[in-house]
């Protein structure tokens, strides 16, 4: 009876420091991933008013969501390791499969988004900029829609010809625009006037092209996320070592 409870202690030590280096590690990514979300929220929410769709912002919500609780399951996942409480390891076990369950959402919402993209900027994108830019209520288009033009170097949904179709600039408020002054490379007032290669951005795909690219990279990033497949080993260690302390229990 003795080795058995020797052979069982050193294997709870051994679990018990073994999930100790996965929560320090769990807790960091849980910071890089409420990271990751509030970086998408706060730096690029400026293009979430150009698309139609809300999916995007709601998979930066859930990574951000699922950082937080990653980092208190992290610590508590500590606490009940080392004070060997099974109602904490219960509450730990638990929190580890709401997490997992959100970035499975997060991941499912992120691949469907990424093959509907693509059909979404087509659609929507060029009637957003055109009779959206420079019309009184939409001021947070026409932030988005200059912000994008010079960050990507690009003007027009397609191409710099969609602006003729632009409301502002057929309605004679654009002062003699041709094309709004952020598709200049230098930006000057008033340079718009001018549409010559020479003088505002001319690529191929326009603005659709580049701003797909830039979400579906961060879609990527979302769809990625290898919480969901570190939580899977934590709670077979949490298993292991609830187990192991019951067997010393009796």
């Amino acid at each position: 009876m003795g080795e058995f409870n020797e052979k069982t202690t050193c294997g709870t030590v051994c679990l018990k420091y073994l999930l100790f280096t996965f929560n320090c590690c769990f807790w960091l990514a849980g910071l890089a991933v409420m990271a990751v979300g509030i970086w998408t929220l706060a730096l690029k929410s400026d293009y979430i008013s150009l698309l139609a769709s809300g999916t995007y912002l709601a998979t930066a919500y859930i990574l951000v969501v699922a950082g937080v609780v990653v980092m208190v399951t992290g610590v508590l996942g500590c606490c009940a390791t080392f004070k060997e409480r099974r109602n904490l390891l219960r509450l730990y076990f638990i929190l580890l499969l709401i997490i997992f369950l959100l970035e499975i959402i997060a991941g499912i919402l992120a691949y469907i988004y990424y093959q509907q993209l693509n059909a979404e900027l087509k659609d929507n994108l060029k009637d957003t900029m055109t009779k959206r830019y420079h019309q009184p209520g939409h001021e947070g288009v026409t932030s988005a829609v200059d912000k994008l033009q010079q960050e990507f170097h690009c003007c027009g949904s397609n191409n710099s010809q969609d602006w003729r179709d632009s409301e502002w600039i057929r309605s004679g408020q654009a002062g003699g625009r041709v094309v709004p002054d952020s598709c200049c490379k230098t930006v000057v007032p008033g340079c718009g006037q001018r549409d010559h290669a020479s003088n505002i951005y001319k690529v191929e795909g326009g603005c659709i092209t580049k701003l797909e690219t830039f979400i579906q990279e961060h879609l990527r990033v979302i769809g990625a996320v290898g919480i969901g497949i570190a939580c899977v080993f934590g709670m077979i260690f949490t298993c292991c070592l609830y187990k192991s302390l019951k067997l010393e229990h009796y």
